[in-house]
């Protein structure tokens, strides 16, 4: 409860007079306050994992195409990424006079060496899983590159376009990084900080600050009390509970984003006893899903149907909405061999704001049903540590994506973060049957069976979408509502600046 206390000292102080008058202005650092750091986290463009991980790639580094603040596909390194009639070949035209920071100019073979490194058959990164279907990436010539593939793919460019897919020069070393980023890596202490300094000779605006400085703390009570003892500029999720008396306080602006970022527990199913689908519907039918919105989110946020990628177009949200039901819970897992309940073991870490707080609303909220859950809380060091993916039953979170790139994410026997260990190759199937397919409408059917497949039998838990909600001094120009789930803006510092403050 610190940053309560602190809150309630700290409510009534005055704000500086803040002069923001006539748009972006060049200089200044911005400190950006981060939970959920380890001696695990990364600047490489390929492996991020945590969100301090994603906020050192999406600024060291771009991709071809990302998703704006409105959550549509934008063209970055390349101008335009089209496919041929059959989505067997796709071609990139890259944008001309972009620059490396070490100021080598961005060519065609920069492309396909980071597609290469990428899809390495003996050390695929993260965005390999997406990119199964790809045999080949040619330069055509020096700014023209085709996606070579084994069979067609209509959604291609959603898999390209994922942070995780930034671009790299032939010759990269992670531990000295270089990309086309708006920022260049000044410093790095893994779990701790993150020191970025501008990249004048950036193709696109900004970057405006002359440093950005990515900071981790311990927990949330950390990061609040550094917000509100200007310790830090700008706080990615705050608790929601305290939205509101956050947002009473005039030195602070509040930056609320409607996402579908989601909140998981994750229960394995190659594991007693969630290898039974019986009790994974029975775990399912003891959340009140509204109270978890209330009580976690502070109703910052819309129920979840246990099923992910909610803005995609072709969510099925014709499905019966799954609600508490205890009888039923029960009823199932005495079929399943427990009708005196069941115990488990909940692994919880503050990950993200609002995990520990879903994990002890759930536990209470399963007790009704007779599943005892023990809380077992560990730092996120140990969370993302050698079990990491292990776990029988945890928590996890991610960003708004659409559906395909999720799931080869998150739930094929090729995904690099398969934490419920689902495979089934029925389902893998429709998942490359909604690749290959053209016709928009049939693509969409096959997604909703694919999601329904998730619904009746998947190992998560995916009881609501999360609100993005942060909060930044009064002080700091450039945010703007983003529905990615990716805190701050989508974490593109290159377009915040800082105010004038009256001496």
């Amino acid at each position: 409860m610190g940053s309560l206390s602190l809150l309630a000292a700290c409510g009534g102080s005055p704000a500086a007079q803040v002069d923001m008058s006539g748009g972006p202005r060049d200089g200044g650092v911005l400190r950006v306050g981060l939970t959920g750091g380890s001696s695990a986290d990364t600047v490489d463009a390929h492996i991020p994992v945590n969100s301090g991980d994603s906020a050192r790639v999406l600024n060291i580094y771009d991709t071809l195409l990302i998703r704006g603040d409105d959550y549509q596909l934008e063209y970055r390194l390349a101008e335009t990424f089209e496919p041929n009639d059959d989505a067997t070949v796709w071609t990139a035209k890259l944008r001309q006079g972009v620059v490396f920071h070490d100021g080598k100019p961005l060519t065609a073979d920069d492309v396909v060496h980071t597609f290469e490194r990428i899809t390495d058959p003996d050390d695929p990164k993260s965005g390999a899983a997406g990119l199964v279907m790809l045999d080949e990436v040619v330069a055509i010539d020096d700014h023209t590159v085709e996606f070579r593939l084994n069979e067609a793919n209509s959604v291609l460019d959603d898999s390209v376009g994922q942070y995780a897919n930034g671009v790299v020069p032939r010759g990269y070393d992670p531990e000295k990084p270089i990309g086309t980023g708006p920022f260049k890596l000044k410093s790095f202490d893994p779990g701790q900080s993150a020191v970025l300094e501008a990249n004048h000779d950036y193709w696109d605006e900004g970057p405006y600050l002359d440093e950005l400085h990515l900071l981790n703390f311990t927990d949330t009570d950390a990061v609040i009390n550094a917000l509100l003892s200007s310790q830090v500029d700008c706080v990615g999720q705050i608790p929601l509970a305290l939205v509101d008396v956050i947002g009473a306080d005039e030195r602070m602006n509040i930056l609320n984003s409607e996402t579908g970022m989601w909140l998981p527990f994750t229960m394995r199913v190659d594991k007693e006893p969630f290898d039974d689908v019986r009790v994974r519907q029975a775990m399912r039918l003891a959340v009140d899903r509204e109270g978890m919105i209330e009580q976690v989110f502070s109703g910052f946020g819309s129920v979840g149907n246990d099923m992910f990628s909610v803005m995609d177009p072709d969510y099925p949200d014709d499905l019966p909405q799954r609600e508490q039901d205890i009888e039923e819970a029960k009823r199932l897992l005495a079929e399943a061999g427990y009708p005196d309940g069941l115990t488990v073991e909940l692994v919880t870490a503050p990950i993200q704001s609002g995990a520990v707080e879903a994990a002890q609303v759930f536990a209470e909220q399963a007790s009704a049903a007779g599943i005892t859950v023990d809380i077992r809380r560990v730092d996120t060091t140990t969370f993302f540590g050698e079990n990491y993916l292990q776990w029988d039953f945890a928590q996890s979170f991610w960003y708004t994506r659409n559906f395909v790139p999720q799931a080869v994410s998150c739930v094929t026997e090729q995904a690099h973060l398969n934490e419920t260990q689902y495979i089934d190759e029925e389902f893998d199937d429709r998942i490359n049957r909604i690749r290959r397919e053209l016709n928009p409408t049939a693509r969409g059917e096959l997604i909703r069976q694919a999601q329904h497949q998730l619904y009746e039998e998947g190992g998560y838990i995916i009881w609501g979408f999360g609100n993005q909600v942060d909060a930044y001094q009064n002080y700091v120009g450039g945010f703007v509502e983003n529905s990615t789930g990716l805190p701050l803006s989508g974490y593109t510092f290159r377009r915040n600046w800082m105010g004038e403050i009256a001496s």
